[in-house]
């Protein structure tokens, strides 16, 4: 490979993902929402400081509250310099750091393509892949951490298969790259085993037990070394927030019953008890339907549905290279993480998210079981060895991915009725409903209740907390501890205890029902 080919993908996936992003006129979600507030208020001087709370796992006091306590900071911080560089807290700016890295992701993917096949034509078709990257390409250009994830996780890889690096120098940088995917997503910390893994399988073929501190002790103290460089200084701010290197309401995710129970208040009642009391049936029955989301987002955004079957011969294939089977192997703990430990969490896109940090391998491995395919089919056909057929069917893979890619922008990012209405419905929503508070006398310091508090937040300047989930006695205490002001129902995402205030709003105790704009229905909190 040239590096000239390099720099054609990287300019040619900087376009395509640039596109997509010129019809995103805001966050779009509440992930990237919280990633580009918390990169607001760094770049502004406020640190780790968030004027808003979408849950209450911590047991947080009031607002302003510790940042980053679900959540990791890597995508803030991204968005932070972005602003940074341009001097501007806009969207725009945010974007600059995730444009670039999705830039990188076609050159990253060919690069190790080709350090498994030595082939350019392998290693061209895997960066075109990259390029036109179908569910994931909407997700590209904004505050979240699909592409950092993607970017580091390709990384893992690239360095786990170097000639140019000696033992120590590979163990050190993975465990540098494992930091950064922990300080990324909380699911990184699986990471640091993925590294330690590598050291184990990369040892050298005359390994013995003798030569056990030289080829694994040592390695496995530098990939230590370099995960702690970067995640010590994160523990330390966590232990001068919540006196303990991890946020307090880690742990409490593990004993959900229901998805809302993500924002449950008071969140000391999400317990092991709780769990259990809710039945080994009920509790088996949660992890078959996660496995059902999980295996299916494996076979639609991973596998990209027609490539799977091509990258599962290329895995086969080149079952020998120990880099398959280190991505065969995180593949396995992150689908039983994310369904066994985290069900919830994984079927509502924690696997989306982190099976992204392999999606690189995967690209890499479609050449290979392409070629496989047509040597087979040659031998079925009797096609002549002159290497067009796999010509032909690398353009079509291309041309399929181009395809799906489309549609899947138009689908999710423009839609029928132009961006604002798509991906920017929300935020242009939260404006108008903002300017009606505002006419209702409103403040800038007023407390608002809503389904994405950043996403209020980012529409108004206004601090705001979560709906908790809970009937209306649960609203009231929220309301009273975080003196909240406005309350926002919204008919999509209303918990099942607070359906009758949403369906009955004039006549709910405390609350003085002002209007609706578009199925957002709007309270004012009375004394």
């Amino acid at each position: 490979m040239t590096w000239r080919r390099y720099v054609l993908l990287a300019v040619l996936g900087l376009l395509v993902t640039s596109g997509v992003a010129a019809f995103q006129s805001a966050s779009g979600y509440m992930d990237a929402d919280y990633y580009f507030a918390g990169g607001i208020q760094l770049v502004s001087g406020n640190g780790f400081s968030e004027p808003y709370i979408w849950n209450y796992l911590d047991d947080p006091s009031g607002v302003p509250h510790p940042s980053h306590a679900y959540w990791m900071p890597l995508a803030s911080l991204l968005a932070a310099a972005g602003m940074a560089l341009a001097g501007m807290r806009t969207w725009a700016a945010a974007r600059i750091g995730f444009l670039v890295v999705a830039a990188s992701l076609p050159p990253l993917a060919a690069a190790l393509s080709y350090s498994l096949t030595s082939r350019r034509d392998h290693a061209t078709l895997a960066g075109l892949l990259a390029v036109f990257s179908a569910f994931y390409l909407p997700y590209l250009p904004v505050t979240d951490t699909f592409g950092l994830y993607m970017l580091l996780g390709g990384l893992v890889f690239l360095v786990a298969g170097s000639r140019h690096l000696d033992g120590n120098d590979r163990a050190g940088l993975l465990g540098i790259l494992a930091g950064l995917m922990h300080l990324a997503r909380a699911d990184g910390l699986l990471w640091l085993g993925i590294a330690m893994a590598v050291v184990f399988l990369m040892r050298p073929a005359s390994f013995s037990h003798r030569l056990t501190f030289k080829f694994v002790l040592v390695p496995a103290l530098f990939v230590l070394g370099g995960y702690l460089l970067v995640m010590l200084p994160w523990f330390s701010r966590n232990y001068l927030a919540f006196g303990g290197v991890l946020s307090p309401g880690s742990s409490r995710v593990l004993w959900l019953t229901d998805y809302n129970q993500l924002f449950a208040y008071p969140a000391d009642r999400l317990t092991f008890r709780l769990w259990w009391d809710s039945g080994i049936a009920a509790i088996a029955e949660v992890r078959l339907w996660a496995l059902r989301f999980n295996l299916a987002n494996a076979l639609s955004v991973q596998g990209s549905i027609f490539l799977l079957p091509l990258i599962l011969v290329g895995f086969w294939e080149r079952r020998a290279d120990r880099r398959v089977q280190l991505a065969g192997l995180a593949w396995v703990a992150l689908l039983l993480f994310m369904t066994l430990v985290f069900p919830f969490a994984g079927a509502r896109g924690g696997f989306f998210h982190a099976g992204a940090a392999l999606q690189v391998v995967w690209w890499a491995l479609v050449p290979p079981g392409l070629e496989r395919v047509v040597a087979w089919a040659r031998r079925l056909r009797n096609w002549p060895e002159n290497g067009r057929a796999e010509q032909v069917f690398s353009i079509l893979l291309v041309g399929l991915g181009v395809l799906l890619s489309a549609a899947i922008v138009f689908g999710k990012v423009i839609g029928p009725a132009g961006g604002e209405q798509a991906w920017g419905r929300e935020a242009a929503l939260y404006g108008r409903v903002d300017a009606f508070l505002i006419s209702e006398g409103k403040s800038g310091e007023d407390v608002v209740m809503a389904a994405n508090p950043p996403g209020f937040y980012l529409a108004s300047g206004n601090p705001a907390v979560a709906v908790p989930d809970g009937d209306l006695g649960t609203l009231q205490a929220v309301a009273a501890r975080f003196n909240v002001r406005y309350v926002l129902l919204e008919r999509n995402s209303t918990p099942d205890g607070l359906l009758d205030v949403f369906e009955n709003p004039t006549r709910q105790a405390g609350l003085t029902y002002l209007g609706e704009i578009e199925e957002v229905r709007i309270f004012a909190v009375t004394p």
